[in-house]
């Protein structure tokens, strides 16, 4: 049974009535960030009930000692936490005296949470009856804001209901914070400088081993039924913490509030001694404007994100909602503003996984930037791993290979492999071939193939080597085999010649050899300077050419399919149907030995090859791989039902292509896989969008130019939505009798409708039946 308290709502999240068991699934939902940074949706006052506490900054990190059982060469050090900031949005409030605490309150009513994804904020308002018998109303309204991402604004406001109050409010900060997911206790966080000036706080800290430098501040400000009160707050201090009071006597009916203005300023972005400094010039911008001016800027920020982003659904208010969800979170996470950031799998929403990239951001999320942004965005995420370059090489070395072979790693904050399970960080190297693709598919979207000369070369080239040294020629099946692998579906490991990893590894090095000629013709001096200091020749990449051409792939002639990997057909092929309801999900209920020999699939693996190469294989084929893998896909990755929704509506399979998209776009919201307390699935979001773009849009691109193939479920009236391609936004709009298409720009756009050319005119609307 998922969980089915999140109202449905075209523009909003929505919960109604306190449940103390929802908290920490609330607290993920309800997240709020800004590309910079984030926090879980925690209560700013006290709360003495299950809570998971998350504040985040944007690339800011710790490298915890990895904790093994049995240490293996090769391994990775440290484990990158992504780690729980110092909070800022601390507010103890007393009412006659009585704390203030949810979990302890006589009476809670009218207890509502809204996060409203069109204007960027999020609200918490109820009514409640202390142990005092106190009785008030409360309001409160947060943000993050997107013109100032160094800082968070909090409108929190309480009405006294049926009696004069005596109210106090303690704002504060809070560097006394600790992981929930530290490996060995250590301490993340040291503590330098206490400060209070005034209304204003400030705390001076570092992450230890890796030294940022970090500012967190706050300014306080106390209102009465919306006039300031001049006020000077009392002060405790103490090493990690900085509190102010402000008292306040309320008359019945009359309302309290306080503005906290708080956030982060960080050495990434400042010198390490003007922190302070650089957040007194925060503060002062967002008090020079004040609560609601900052709000309203808020408001038409995310207004012009949506313009582009937004995708409309009519007739079918959940989808409409998870849509957005994904498509808002995805905003939160990254705004493309940074080539030193990227997106995490949890991204501002809690501390799992760890790291801030995986091969998510090149197989799902660099899609969604490059259609929904412009191309600066996606070609910043290319530009991060290029940057990495090196630190992939080495990654590669300390497994024992050579030459400027690349491996990217599976988890990282600086491009060192730093995730330390045994059968990922050794064996999900089909992680390399992702990188490739997106710099195949950034170059066949946007036409930009300066990036291939000025950096992706280099990378293919190191990707190439590495393909080229992990396959060893077998004797007995004279072909190239690569041995001793997870593909995608991480309930196999250790399996040989999984065929998606030897398919992108052929892949990686045909493309690579293809841009070095590319590059030879055209761009003779980027090739001279990349030969000169890859010491790449001739010989060597004919050498890779081996590989490529004598590599193998298991294929069943009974069924008529590529292997997933060599011994899958040795496996009792039970399908998921057959499975009881009660021993799902397979990852919480059974061992992994049992799992491990298993045919259960965890997400798209040899349908992954299939969703990235669709154009290598004919409809029949994927038709007959889609039967013959869906049935044992268990869907226990959050990266699996988009691929699967997108392939359905390529067969004509509406129902079951609708199915998966409701499953992605609602994994978080209804709480598929039982965990969403521990953050959301940030990187996977993208896949929602693809669900809808490419899977019921059939958005394609052939021969250098858009093509669609539009279909619309059942369930919907209409939908649309729009993508940047090379600078025109052509817009899409699907009914059950036609489609519609505009294009916004200077250019005629020539576009392929049901593999039929279609001339879009600026300004005029192209109606197809």
């Amino acid at each position: 049974m998922n969980q089915d308290y999140i109202k449905a709502s075209a523009w909003s999240i929505i919960e109604e009535g306190f449940n103390a068991d929802m908290v920490k699934s609330s607290e993920s939902i309800f997240s709020l960030g800004n590309g910079a940074m984030g926090q879980r949706a925690n209560f700013e006052e006290s709360y003495s009930g299950e809570t998971f506490q998350g504040s985040y900054i944007a690339g800011v990190y710790y490298p915890d000692k990895t904790r093994v059982g049995w240490w293996k060469n090769g391994y990775p050090e440290y484990f990158a936490k992504v780690l729980n900031a110092p909070n800022w949005i601390g507010i103890n409030v007393f009412i006659n005296g009585e704390a203030l605490d949810l979990h302890t309150c006589r009476n809670v009513d009218n207890y509502r949470r809204e996060l409203n994804m069109k204007e960027g904020w999020y609200k918490r308002s109820f009514s409640a009856v202390l142990a005092n018998n106190a009785k008030i109303e409360v309001n409160i309204v947060r943000f993050l804001s997107l013109d100032l991402d160094e800082v968070g604004a909090i409108n929190y406001q309480i009405r006294a209901l049926d009696a004069d109050l005596q109210i106090k409010f303690q704002p504060y900060l809070d560097s006394g914070i600790t992981n929930e997911d530290s490996n060995w206790d250590d301490k993340f966080w040291n503590t330098t400088d206490v400060i209070s000036e005034g209304n204003q706080g400030f705390i001076e800290a570092h992450t230890m081993k890796t030294n940022f430098k970090t500012c967190t501040f706050m300014q306080s400000q106390l209102l009465v039924n919306g006039d300031v009160v001049e006020s000077k707050p009392n002060e405790n201090i103490d090493e990690l913490k900085v509190e102010h009071e402000y008292s306040q006597k309320v008359k019945k009916g009359e309302t309290l509030s306080l503005h906290k203005f708080g956030g982060y300023t960080v050495s990434r972005n400042h010198k390490e001694d003007e922190l302070v400094q650089a957040a007194k010039t925060a503060l002062q911008k967002a008090s020079d404007l004040g609560f609601e001016a900052l709000l309203n800027k808020q408001k038409l920020a995310w207004a012009a994100i949506w313009e582009m982003s937004d995708i409309t659904i009519e007739g079918d208010v959940k989808a409409q909602q998870g849509i957005r969800f994904n498509i808002f979170q995805l905003n939160q996470t990254y705004l493309g503003k940074d080539s030193r950031l990227n997106i995490g799998p949890k991204g501002f929403t809690g501390e799992k996984y760890g790291g801030s990239t995986y091969w998510d951001t090149e197989a799902y999320c660099i899609p969604f930037y490059m259609a929904t942004k412009n191309q600066k965005v996606a070609r910043n995420l290319l530009k991060y791993r290029y940057n990495h370059l090196e630190k992939a090489i080495e990654n590669a070395q300390k497994l024992g290979f050579s030459n400027g072979a690349a491996l990217y790693p599976m988890v990282t904050m600086n491009g060192e492999e730093c995730h330390n399970e045994w059968e990922i960080t050794f064996e999900e190297i089909h992680r390399n071939g992702a990188i490739a693709f997106a710099i195949y598919n950034y170059y066949r979207f946007t036409g930009d193939y300066s990036y291939i000369p000025e950096m992706g070369l280099e990378v293919l080239i190191g990707i190439a080597r590495f393909w080229h040294q992990r396959a060893n020629f077998s004797e007995l099946k004279n072909k190239y085999v690569i041995l001793g692998v997870t593909g995608p579906n991480e309930y196999e490991n250790n399996v040989n010649n999984n065929w998606y990893t030897n398919y992108l590894a052929k892949w990686c090095i045909e493309y690579a050899s293809a841009q070095l000629e590319k590059v030879k013709d055209g761009f003779p001096d980027d090739y001279r300077r990349i030969l000169g200091k890859t010491k790449l020749t001739d010989n060597e990449v004919s050498q890779w050419r081996k590989v490529s051409d004598n590599m193998y792939f298991p294929y069943s002639e009974e069924k008529g399919v590529y292997l997933q990997q060599d011994g899958f057909l040795d496996k009792q092929l039970i399908t998921v149907s057959e499975l009881p309801s009660a021993q799902r999900p397979i990852n919480q209920k059974w061992s992994w030995d049992r799992i491990l020999r298993s045919p259960y699939i965890k997400q798209a693996d040899v349908l992954q090859g299939f969703y990235f190469f669709e154009d290598h294989f004919s409809t029949e084929e994927l038709e007959n791989h889609f039967d013959f893998y869906e049935p044992f896909t268990v869907h226990e990755s959050s990266l699996s039902p988009c691929v699967h929704s997108i392939q359905a509506a390529k067969l004509d399979r509406m129902e079951q292509a609708y199915k998966f998209y409701l499953r992605t776009s609602r994994l978080d919201l209804d709480d598929y896989n039982k965990e969403v307390e521990e953050g959301l699935h940030i990187t996977s979001m993208a896949g929602t969008w693809m669900s809808i773009v490419e899977g019921f849009g059939g958005m394609r691109v052939v021969e250098d130019q858009l093509s669609f193939e539009t279909k619309i479920p059942k369930q919907w009236s209409s939908y649309s939505f729009k993508v940047n391609f090379r600078g025109s936004i052509v817009k899409v709009s699907v009914t059950k009798e036609r489609t519609e298409f505009e294009v916004n720009g200077d250019d005629v756009v020539s576009i392929l409708f049901n593999d039929k050319p279609l001339e879009l005119f600026p300004g005029k609307t192209v109606h197809t039946s």
